[in-house]
């Protein structure tokens, strides 16, 4: 036999030995391989099968997690900065609810004129505080106080023209008195005391007509006066001035004119009392949120600092788009960090 023959016999397997309960060892590494594969699986299986939904609670209160020591000896001392960590992540096992919003104001105007009108003052910037009734800026009254003149000079006219008239009647009634005295006597003729009569009567209807006249020219001075002062720009409300929307010179009207030249507004007036906090709430959740529920706020410019607020109110209508309803949420505490339009992220509290 050849030495080539001697190597094949050599890796043929002996079915008999098999067959009386011994093993080569093939079929002992094919064993193992398929039990690593069915163990693998196994573990797999199982694994999937304790898996379970994470509450938002616990999902919350795993995002604070205490630092850990870095290479730096000083990073590895105990530190006092991980306690207010610990005191936020304790509240949020009572979260049941997150979104975002901005801050909004309440009250907001862009303070426009009521006329169309040449600037000639402007007396705000932008930052200022203001108070009601304060004056923001001024236009050219210069033919508005013509008209006023002139409407006072008519209504002077008017009342000296009823002193005239009054004194006519008083004459034309004495003359009436008189014929009316002398006619029984024969001294005053028929038409005399007719003629009397009439002027006497016709002077009493100038006279009423007169004081009519009076009362118009009255409205007509008041009207002037009203549109003189709509020359003169004012703050409905106190508050503070976010952006300046004219300068001196520029031209300003209550709408807005063709080649967009034309200021539509003075200034836009923010009353900071009346900042609060809008949050769009998937309408799947909108059942864990009600009105006077606690809620944490943290802007996203001030993150660290917790800010209480409550619910105000949930807009009775949902956002089709989006699918959304809106929240209004009360700020306890004013401060001057807060702004208009900062992001805020809010947190919902259990009762």
């Amino acid at each position: 036999m050849s030495k080539q023959s001697e190597l094949l016999d050599q890796l043929k397997i002996d079915r008999s030995e098999s067959a009386a309960g011994g093993m080569g060892p093939v079929g002992v590494s094919i064993i193992a391989v398929v039990a690593a594969v069915v163990g693998g699986l196994g573990g797999a299986l199982l694994l999937r099968g304790d898996a379970s939904p994470v509450d938002d609670r616990s999902a919350a209160a795993a995002v604070e997690e205490p630092r850990t020591a870095s290479d730096d000896p000083a990073d590895a001392a105990p530190s006092t900065s991980t306690a207010p960590a610990a005191r936020r992540a304790a509240p949020a096992d009572n979260r049941i609810l997150n979104a975002s919003g901005y801050i909004t104001a309440r009250r907001i105007a862009t303070v426009s004129s009521q006329i169309t009108g040449l600037i000639t003052e402007v007396n705000v910037e932008e930052g200022m505080l203001v108070e009601p009734g304060q004056v923001l800026a001024r236009l050219d009254d210069a033919i508005a106080q013509v008209d006023l003149d002139l409407a006072v000079a008519r209504l002077e006219s008017q009342r000296a023209g009823v002193e005239s008239t009054r004194a006519d009647l008083a004459e034309a009634e004495r003359v009436f008195k008189r014929a009316e005295r002398l006619r029984p006597q024969g001294l005053v003729s028929e038409a005399d005391l007719t003629e009397a009569t009439a002027r006497y009567d016709a002077l009493r209807a100038d006279l009423k007509r007169a004081e009519a006249d009076i009362v118009v020219r009255e409205f007509e001075v008041a009207n002037q006066r009203e549109r003189l002062q709509d020359h003169v720009i004012t703050a409905p409300f106190a508050g503070v001035v976010t952006v300046k929307n004219a300068q001196t010179g520029e031209i300003v009207s209550p709408s807005s004119a063709g080649g967009g030249f034309t200021r539509t507004g003075i200034c836009t007036i923010v009353d900071m009392a009346s900042l609060e906090i809008e949050v769009d709430v998937n309408e799947a959740f909108i059942g864990r949120v009600f009105a006077e529920q606690t809620v944490v706020a943290n802007l996203d410019a001030y993150p660290d600092w917790d800010i209480a607020a409550s619910v105000i109110a949930i807009i009775p209508t949902a956002d089709r788009a989006k699918a959304t309803v809106r929240v209004r949420i009360g700020i306890e505490a004013r401060d001057p960090r807060i702004l208009p339009d900062m992001g805020v992220k809010v947190a919902f509290l259990r009762d």
